[in-house]
């Protein structure tokens, strides 16, 4: 059986659509963590505003320690 042999284009193909699934993969997973690090900030803000509300609340008579 001869050995099949690729040729100029189809290596260029190939490197081409290998790297074009590399870049694809390294930006979703850069999308990813920059989700996970608004999602992080948006939680933070979140829980010190209510942490806020509560104290002001408070302060104002509304809510009984």
């Amino acid at each position: 059986m001869p050995d099949p042999k690729l040729t100029e284009e189809q290596i260029e193909a190939i490197a081409e659509r290998a790297a074009q699934k590399a870049v694809a993969a390294l930006t979703d997973h850069v999308y990813r963590e920059i989700g996970k690090g608004i999602v992080s900030k948006l939680y933070t803000v979140v829980g010190v505003c209510a942490a806020a509300v509560v104290l002001w609340a408070t302060s104002k008579g509304w809510i009984k320690p």
